[in-house]
Formats: C-alpha cells, sequence, structure tokens
C-alpha cells in the first residue's frame, strides 16, 4: 500500500522520520570468542532499539526511564529501555547463555564486567556507512560482528500517523528508502570480510526479521502505550493497553518484547554462523 501524498509532501516526511528512525542501522552484536556459554563475551552497539538505559542521566529527551516503561520488566522497574520488557539485545543474551542483562555502558561497569560486555547503545545515535568504526572494533579485538539493517520504518505507527491514514499498513514510499541503505550496508560487511580474513562479519536482515514478527500479531500498526504526538513516545504514566502480547509496537517506534522476542532467534540463527 501507498500514500496518496504529493511527492513533495513525501519527501519531507520521510526525510524526518528517517533522521529519527532510518538510523537503526547503528545496532550491532559483537561477540569475540569461543562459546562459553556460547560465546566469553557480548558487546552492543546501537541506538534505542538496544538502548538499556544509557541516556537515562544524559542532557537529552531521549529516554525513557519512566512508566509504562518497563512494565513488563523484572520488577516492573523502568530501566531506560524502549520497552514495556527486555529489548532484541536482551533476548540475545538469554539465548547466548548468559545469566545476567549486559550491563549499560552509563553503569560504570567494573573490570570483571567488562570481561563478560558493555551495552553502548544510546537512544538516537546513528551508524555512518563507513568502515571507521569497525576497523576501531578489530584493532581492539573484534572477530565476530553482526550488524542489522534499517527495518522497514514505513510500516511503524509513526510513519502511519505522520500520513494521517489508519487504514495503510505501510507507507511504501518510506518503506523503498531502506533498499538502497540496506544494499549499500550489505556492500560494507562483505567488502570487510574480504579486508579482514582473521574477522567474520554478518548481515542481520532486520526486514526479514520485521516482517515476520510483523505477521505473527494481530495488531500491527498500533502503539500499545498511549504516545505523543509530537515524540512518538509513550505519555508518562499513562497505563497501556492490556494485550501487550497482541501488539507488535510498543510505541510508535520499538517493538514489544513480544515481537523482540521472536526477532532475537532470527538474529541469532544468522549469528551462529559466524560463530
Amino acid at each position: 500500500m501507498g500514500s496518496s501524498r504529493s511527492d513533495s509532501q513525501s519527501s519531507s516526511l520521510i526525510s524526518s522520520l528517517f533522521s529519527i528512525v532510518g538510523l537503526l542501522a547503528g545496532a550491532a552484536v559483537v561477540a569475540d570468542g569461543s562459546r562459553e556459554p556460547e560465546v566469553p563475551c557480548y558487546f552492543i552497539f546501537g541506538d534505542s532499539l538496544f538502548d538499556p538505559g544509557n541516556n537515562n542521566n544524559l542532557n537529552t529527551t531521549m529516554k525513557a526511564n519512566y512508566p509504562p516503561y518497563g512494565v513488563d520488566f523484572p520488577s516492573g522497574v523502568a530501566t531506560g529501555r524502549y520497552s514495556n520488557g527486555r529489548t532484541t539485545a536482551d533476548i540475545i543474551g538469554e539465548l547466548l547463555g548468559f545469566e545476567s542483562f549486559i550491563p549499560p555502558f552509563a553503569s560504570a561497569p567494573n573490570n570483571s564486567e567488562i570481561l563478560v560486555g558493555v551495552n553502548y547503545a544510546s537512544g538516537s545515535a546513528g551508524l555512518l556507512l563507513e568502515t571507521g568504526k569497525f576497523m576501531r572494533m578489530h584493532v581492539m579485538g573484534a572477530r565476530k560482528v553482526g550488524v542489522t539493517g534499517v527495518n522497514l520504518i514505513g510500516c511503524t505507527p509513526a510513519a502511519i500517523a505522520m500520513y494521517g491514514d489508519k487504514d495503510l499498513l505501510c507507507v511504501d514510499s518510506m518503506n523503498k528508502l531502506v533498499v538502497p541503505f540496506n544494499e549499500r550496508l550489505k556492500a560494507i560487511i562483505d567488502k570487510l570480510n574480504v579486508r579482514f580474513t582473521d574477522a567474520k562479519f554478518v548481515y542481520l536482515d532486520s526486514v526479514t526479521a520485521g516482517g515476520i514478527a510483523g505477521q505473527a500479531f494481530p495488531i500491527k500498526s498500533t502503539a500499545c502505550c498511549k504516545v505523543s504526538l509530537a515524540t512518538g513516545m509513550c505519555i508518562p504514566n499513562v497505563e497501556p493497553c492490556k494485550t501487550r502480547r497482541a501488539h507488535a509496537f510498543w510505541d510508535a517506534f520499538h517493538p514489544s518484547e513480544a515481537a523482540s522476542r521472536l526477532i532475537a532467534p532470527f538474529y541469532l540463527r544468522a549469528l551462529k554462523k559466524i560463530l
């Protein structure tokens, strides 16, 4: 399905949403070493999809450390995760066999924690299409790296709300931006595999993962929590929906924990090809 708006209006809205959501390609998973539990350490880089609370004490409005965020997290605590519960990165860690959550960088993890891994993800962060970050990671010892592509940004509740048509399942004009971005990202990953023969890089297909998750839920394009029209974030202290397991999206941008529980195993299957 597409939009009936003019091309000029579409371009403006796409640019606005792309700057917020399109840079979700920044989410990366790094695992270096053998298989105990399956990998000895797990480092996470990314944006709000993987952020465990690194923005909580920063001078930014991009925070999720208030109810109803975290309503389904252990003890019902709003940790700063942009979810009703665990994120996809959290669940990948569980599936890999880590008994505890990978600590956020903002918590100043101690030496023993750092040996297991650190979560550097931060809401609104992004990844430039250049190899500099990967090269620095390689120098520091990273040998197994997974990088997610951009998801279907036109299928988020935010995109549909911007176009003002609740009958739209997706905004095709926005989704068309995803294809060239992801193709360039895959080309970079291919070059990295050629350049660094002692390391392995893998592309994590977020478009397919999101499609699998989306098909599993009866409520695909509506946020579970009541969101601010200005930010797409949950309005503080307003009770969310009771049918959280039926929603693909928690707020206007981020998946519910139920959706993340479908996305994480899909990513892990790709990651295991390089472990």
